[in-house]
């Protein structure tokens, strides 16, 4: 017991003297208490969910370019005739002519579908963020708060458009394309310095993404600098996370089976455990020292005085006691008076 006790206090003292690993345990706690793997569980459904209604909606948007551009329908009509010979092109044709026919029919309820699953991931996403700051919200009115997801669901859009356009222009492609007509390919160093840049401005267009998830998406205002330092250590996490995901997919398509059903179970596991790292980051900007709250302590009930009102009496023992001292006093007393007479 002696030794087990030594071990805690050893553990304690090496806590206190590391706030780094005190914060982190502090987030750990926090994202268990708040069920932060259920949250993650439920939104990786949603994700999946989401991706059947936005392919209707690819299909649809193919049918109309390829209807506008019927030149183009014929190479590609042709080009699937020459590499699938046989009843099977023919059959893939006769599809894709059906595809572009109810191209309308198709792209509306893809968006219906995309607008039920985008709202669903969008609620789904801001309670889960609102869980892991412990914010006590009231139940919002039903529209209100899907008109509110509405407008989270289009600002988190715009935040993906500037994190693609910083990731396009520190795509490496692009980079060479740059170099080349600068003259600078050949400069030593330049491929090292572009892989550098390209790398620098990824982990920024996560971080702008992430520092936006985290401090505007919650059901109630929260500080953004804690947010930001947060998003950081969230997108350092996300990159070595990508970096392994694509070495990983690389070896499992290799396979049949991999092939068949690699994409899909891939999809849910780095959906799952890209939600875990942004609701983990979450819990961590909440625990933040300057984010702490003190304990709401419910006050006490308020006190009831109730005046008692109590007669002292004697009891029937008592009273006799004293009646018969009372005579035995003045039996003496005329005693005396008589034995002076005398």
């Amino acid at each position: 017991m002696q030794a087990i006790d030594n071990s805690k206090a050893w553990i304690e003292r090496q806590v206190q003297a590391r706030p780094w690993l005190a914060h982190m345990i502090r987030a750990g706690g926090r994202y268990r208490s708040q069920r932060g793997d259920y949250y993650a569980a439920g939104i990786t459904y949603f994700t999946v969910l989401s991706l059947f209604p936005l392919l209707m909606v690819a299909f649809a948007v193919a049918g109309f370019i390829l209807s506008s551009h019927p030149s183009l329908l014929v190479e590609m009509q042709d080009k699937i005739v020459e590499n699938i010979p046989g009843s099977l092109g023919t059959q893939i044709n006769e599809l894709i002519d059906q595809a572009i026919r109810s191209r309308g029919t198709v792209g509306v309820l893809g968006l219906l579908g995309a607008a039920y699953a985008g709202l669903g991931w969008m609620a789904n996403l801001r309670a889960a963020l609102t869980e892991q700051w412990d914010q006590k919200t009231r139940e919002p009115n039903w529209v209100m708060s899907k008109l509110s997801d509405l407008g989270a669901l289009v600002g988190l859009g715009l935040a993906f458009v500037v994190s693609f356009g910083l990731s396009a222009l520190g795509s490496s492609s692009l980079g060479a394309r740059v170099l080349e007509t600068l003259g600078l390919s050949n400069l030593p160093g330049a491929r090292f310095l572009l892989a550098m840049a390209s790398i620098a401005l990824a982990l920024l267009a996560t971080w702008a993404v992430l520092a936006w998830i985290i401090a505007r998406l919650p059901r109630e205002p929260v500080t953004l600098k804690s947010a930001a330092r947060a998003a950081l250590l969230a997108a350092v996490a996300f990159e070595a996370f990508k970096f392994i995901a694509s070495i990983y997919l690389q070896i499992v398509l290799r396979s049949p089976a991999g092939a068949t059903f690699g994409s899909i179970i891939g999809l849910m596991v780095f959906s799952y455990i890209t939600y875990r790292i942004i609701l983990f980051a979450t819990a961590w900007a909440a625990t933040a020292s300057d984010n702490m709250r003190e304990a709401d302590i419910p006050a006490p009930a308020p006190a009831v005085i109730r005046p008692r009102v109590s007669s002292s009496g004697m009891s029937p023992g008592a009273a006799a006691a004293f009646g018969a001292g009372a005579l035995a006093a003045l039996a003496l007393s005329q005693l005396r008076r008589l034995s002076d007479r005398r």
